[in-house]
């Protein structure tokens, strides 16, 4: 008798190529396609926000599968790009952004895209912050929590989130409710 797994064997995802220059547009979709073990064939439209290219592309395969994409997709450090993995059983979700002047940003999502951040991380950092104002050195809590959350690379990339009257997708990968 076999045993069950409690963890999905598969999961999916999307793949924003938010910035792209023309003459790369193919080696990311080889790149893509390596990853991800098939073709993929991705439509490019124009990017206004830099005069650039950008493509959206759902994938399914193996759990893990989005931070393989994530890493072939850092290699050209000019791309501008999220990848996401959504959360399935046993797996929390994950999103990669890519910012050129940021690098990489990896969070960990919950079921309705929110970002997490995990117990021992956020007692870390309180714990810094308690050490750091008992001595000279300061601390910014505010600060630490933002870089946890991605903060400036979702600010990096909400221009390039949205999408034109030229038929470009328009995905929303943030929503501020209150």
């Amino acid at each position: 008798m076999r045993a069950s797994s409690q963890f999905a064997d598969a999961t999916a995802g999307v793949v924003f190529i938010h910035s792209s220059p023309a003459a790369l547009c193919p080696h990311v979709e080889w790149a893509l396609a390596s990853a991800l073990g098939s073709p993929a064939k991705l439509r490019w439209t124009a990017q206004p926000a830099d005069g650039q290219l950008r493509a959206t592309s759902d994938w399914i395969g193996p759990v893990g599968t989005g931070a393989r994409l994530a890493q072939s997709l850092r290699s050209w450090p000019v791309l501008r790009f999220e990848v996401t993995e959504d959360p399935s059983e046993g797996v929390d979700g994950e999103r990669y952004s890519f910012v050129p002047s940021l690098g990489l940003w990896h969070g960990a999502t919950s079921a309705n895209g929110d970002v997490s951040i995990g117990e021992m991380r956020l007692r870390a950092m309180l714990q810094t912050a308690r050490d750091r104002t008992t001595h000279t050195a300061t601390y910014d809590l505010a600060a630490e929590i933002d870089r946890a959350l991605g903060t400036a690379w979702d600010q990096d990339l909400e221009i390039y989130r949205y999408g034109t009257d030229s038929g470009a997708e328009v995905t929303w990968l943030r929503r501020d409710v209150g």
